[in-house]
């Protein structure tokens, strides 16, 4: 790949920090050291793409650069969600997922992948399901057995003497109710008889008979149970979502079960460690308390270690007083306590304690000597992306990667897409001291932390559209943030010839979206711009939460436990979400849907009825005739939410959407921060994709229209963001997505090519309204400010009515009361829109994808965003937009859903 170089960046040089040591039973912020560090990651990135690979390292999607230490191994077959070193060292098996398969055994002498097992047809061990949990796989003690948590159960494979699986069989773990096994961690005993097992969607740990697969015996955990460890006759049991419930707590929900949690953040406010005496195995379960979302557990003789993610340090316990003895900080940057995520850990045999800190791409160094002995810290090692599994294999250090080099996996199609997700293993020896402190520095600035990246100002200074400190004045008062779904950069913007696009990628073009293609003219069009996620439950808590927090990350492999996690406390950060942020600055809020979890609707709320409700709605002034109710189990959310704005579901026009808004907004006029979900260009309802993604166009259009001729238009600023890009392709990358900043106070007309990602523009947001940022993610961005100018001008957006028809795709019998909608005349310079006409050769395979279509909960009030496999979905999208006459990009002929080609990424089974 060539690599162009950018203007020369400024370097600006921090002081070596003082290195804090930890005391026994106290937690401090360890300060990082080093030296040339640059200023904050969006300048240090300049015109910098996703993918490129600079003298600063590869860039990836989240304002980040990785360059790991060691030797990189890239496993092009989806995500690591955990892995396991065997007994004798020779191999490692990892779990993965979003590529087809379900473990890949890596051969650690000759450094590659000696097998793949999955339910693809590349596999070379085939089984029936690719659904992974959080932790394992498990080799028992002599090294001829491997155990894989699953949805509901175990599956057990024998260990051939080269290293590969043979005879994989299933034990099952029957549901209790609703709730679902979701096997964790197992831990064998120590003659191999039993297995122990984390039941993490039941909260409790079984006993099973190694042989037979029987259930001898079960023990009531905290919630959640997740890793183990045996230390002599002891288990250890890490609960991420802390103890059970006690009559007067505030609980949120998390799969079925009330969990201790925050009315304001919904987050939990517990962690804990049970504590399994096998010897006495009618015993109470004993229980430590620790950090929040205790993760990941290594022993050393009498010493516990313990991750806990969301506050961001190490819980060290002697197991023999069942204590904890002293806590770890796992904050290296002074400017932010949380966003690190610690979820690995292990000790070397010469005394270093080893943390991977997912979030920051690196691995934070201690030496220790006991557990009563404070750890001192040396410094931080870069790894790849999100390092979650760590181990010792001899005198190496190996790290399993969850997400690798990014989403570039080699494929045959002509673009990229969110979903050629890869992993990596590194492997390195330990190195001095003084290499590890000289690597700190490189940690420091691949992650852009810089001193003075959140810094206050006063009132007093002289307002600006994005003011240098927080709590500066800013010129714009009201901030829209509006989140549509799942495109690319080239599926809509493709065709603009001023920018980096690819014609032959645009799917939905200027006769599709007139109204964007208008915005990007008039405003400004940036072809550099990056969502984070991979799809959804990731997509919309980087815009909720400036973070995917690492139980999000980690549940990937099954989806089960929750998927979008707004209804589930143990996907929310402590340190709140974007609307709690705004009122704590003393900034009123407004939420139209975003991030809300329910849905109900009256009788005869059809797609084709609220179509004709809008129309009657706009020409009359009268409310809704269907009237819904959308809400969020997030108490702080709900009390600012407009319930009759739904939220995702296909059946509901967007331009019903904005109608709804429209009425509260003209009663109500705007909050400073006002949250929106129009989601109608996810696109499978009854009509076909492209009326879908032109229903969203001309809402998004009118609401613009109707704030920028409003008494409010002079002082509020429009962000239009997709939640993630994954239903399409981009010759960039699959990360790149279509981004709209419209304000008085926007550049007019320019074509902005730095680069930009989901993280800085909600940094943006925050420092206009003087939001304290929510994590070390936002509080190393730097904010947009090259995309405004202190000149205001206030001439207002016009929208232009669709070309494309809204109801396209709807049979004679199918079309509203109303009529079909005539659209307006295209514009000829331009694609032509889809004409929704099947051709007669095409009627045999359209309507088995119809079928297909008819199964993936895409409507309705259980509506799922992303249920449908997104590798069919994407194919069923671009046939469509092309009339069922072009094949997708790199292949040779329009196929059937079951003949999609790629790996097989299966349907999410609940959301």
């Amino acid at each position: 790949m060539q690599v162009t170089r950018r203007r020369k960046e400024k370097i600006r040089r921090i002081p070596k920090g003082r290195l804090v040591a930890v005391t026994a039973g106290a937690t401090v912020v360890v300060v990082g050291t080093g030296a040339g560090v640059a200023y904050a990651s969006t300048w240090q990135f300049g015109t910098d793409q996703v993918g490129q690979v600079t003298k600063k390292g590869q860039v990836v999607s989240a304002d980040q650069y990785i360059d790991p230490i060691g030797t990189r191994l890239v496993i092009n077959n989806g995500k690591i969600m955990s892995s396991s070193v065997s007994p004798d060292g020779t191999h490692l098996a990892a779990s993965v997922t979003d590529g087809g398969m379900a473990l890949a055994i890596v051969d650690l002498k000759s450094w590659k992948v000696q097998q793949l097992i999955g339910n693809n047809a590349a596999a070379n061990l085939r089984i029936s399901g690719n659904d992974v949990g959080q932790e394992g796989p498990t080799y028992s003690p002599d090294g001829k057995q491997l155990w894989l948590g699953q949805a509901d159960g175990y599956r057990k494979f024998d260990v051939n003497p080269d290293g590969s699986l043979a005879n994989p069989t299933f034990i099952t773990i029957p549901a209790d109710g609703p709730k679902r096994a979701l096997a964790g961690e197992a831990v064998f005993s120590a003659d191999g008889a039993t297995v122990y097992s984390a039941v993490n969607g039941q909260n409790k740990v079984m006993a099973i008979d190694t042989a037979t697969g029987t259930i001898q015996q079960s023990w009531a955990t905290g919630n959640a149970p997740r890793d183990m460890v045996r230390v002599g006759t002891k288990l250890y049991v890490s609960n991420e979502g802390g103890r059970t419930a006690r009559p007067g707590d505030t609980t949120i929900n998390s799969y079925n079960t009330p969990v201790p949690a925050s009315p304001v953040t919904a987050a939990t406010t517990t962690g804990t460690v049970s504590v399994i005496d096998l010897a006495k195995p009618a015993a109470a379960v004993g229980s430590i308390t620790v950090g929040l979302h205790p993760t990941a557990m290594f022993a050393k003789g009498r010493t516990l270690f313990v991750t806990n993610t969301a506050t961001n340090d190490v819980s060290v316990i002697d197991t023999g007083r069942d204590k904890v003895v002293q806590t770890i900080a796992t904050r290296p940057w002074p400017e932010a306590s949380v966003g690190y995520e610690p979820d690995g850990v292990t000790v070397t045999g010469d005394g270093h304690l080893l943390v991977t800190l997912g979030r920051a791409n690196a691995i934070a160094v201690y030496r220790f000597t006991s557990a009563l002995a404070p750890v001192s810290y040396i410094g931080l090692l870069p790894a790849d992306y999100f390092p979650a599994e760590i181990a010792t294999v001899g005198h190496d250090i190996v790290v399993s990667n969850t997400r690798g080099v990014d989403a570039l996996r080699p494929t045959t199609a002509a673009g990229h897409g969110t979903h050629d997700t890869t992993s990596s293993l590194v492997r390195f020896t330990l190195p001095s001291d003084r290499v590890i402190r000289s690597e700190t520095a490189k940690v420091f600035a691949q992650n852009g932390w810089t001193p003075g990246s959140v810094t206050y100002g006063s009132r007093h200074a002289k307002p600006a559209p994005v003011p240098a400190r927080l709590g500066d004045p800013s010129t714009i008062k009201h901030i829209f943030l509006v989140v549509k779904e799942n495109r690319t950069y080239d599926q809509m913007f493709g065709d603009e010839a001023r920018a980096n696009g690819d014609p032959a990628l645009a799917q939905y073009g200027e006769n599709v979206t007139p109204n964007q293609h208008l915005m990007e003219q008039q405003f400004g069009l940036f072809d550099n711009t990056y969502d984070i996620g991979t799809n959804s439950a990731e997509g919309h808590n980087w815009l909720m939460q400036a973070d995917d927090p690492e139980y999000t990350e980690s549940s990937a492999g099954e989806y089960l436990r929750s998927y979008d996690t707004e209804d589930d406390a143990l996907g929310h950060q402590k340190s709140g979400f974007l609307w709690t942020g705004a009122q704590a600055a003393g900034n009123t809020v407004r939420d139209f849907g975003e991030f809300h979890q329910f849905l109900s609707k009256p009788a005869g709320a059809t797609w084709q009825n609220l179509y004709c409700d809008t129309k009657n709605m706009a020409a009359t002034g009268a409310n809704t005739a269907y009237p819904l109710v959308s809400s969020s189990p997030i108490p702080s959310l709900n009390a600012v939410s407009v319930p009759g704005f739904p939220k995702f579901d296909t059946d509901v026009p967007d331009i019903y959407r904005y109608e709804i808004w429209k009425k509260d907004f003209e009663k109500n006029g705007p909050a400073n921060l006002n949250m929106f979900w129009f989601s109608s260009d996810h696109t499978g309802g009854p009509p076909n994709g492209a009326a879908q993604v032109a229903d969203n166009d001309l809402a998004v259009g009118k609401l613009v229209d109707t704030i920028s001729h409003s008494k409010y238009w002079k002082d509020s600023a429009i962000f239009v963001v997709e939640d993630d890009s994954q239903a399409g392709l981009d010759h960039i990358d699959g990360h790149r997505a279509p981004i709209q900043i419209i304000s008085p106070y926007a550049k007019r007309g320019v074509v902005d090519t730095h680069y930009y990602s989901q993280i800085t523009m909600i940094r943006t947001i925050e420092q206009i309204l003087g939001i304290h940022p929510m994590n070390q993610k936002d509080s190393a961005a730097t904010p947009m400010t090259a995309a405004f100018t202190a000149k205001p001008n206030y001439t207002p957006f016009t929208a232009v009515p669709n070309r494309t028809s809204l109801t396209a795709g709807l049979s004679t019998a199918n079309l509203p009361s109303c009529g079909a909608d005539v659209p307006a005349a295209q514009d000829p310079t331009a694609a032509a829109a889809p004409t929704g006409v099947v051709p007669a050769d095409k009627t045999q395979v359209a309507s088995q994808w119809d079928t297909w279509k008819a199964q993936q909960r895409l409507s309705g009030p259980t509506a799922r965003a992303d249920f449908a496999n997104p590798a069919q979905m994407n194919h069923f999208d671009w046939y469509q937009a092309h009339d069922w006459k072009k094949p997708y990009p790199g292949e040779s002929s329009i196929v059937t859903p079951d003949k999609v080609p790629g790996a097989y990424i299966p349907a999410n089974e609940t959301d």
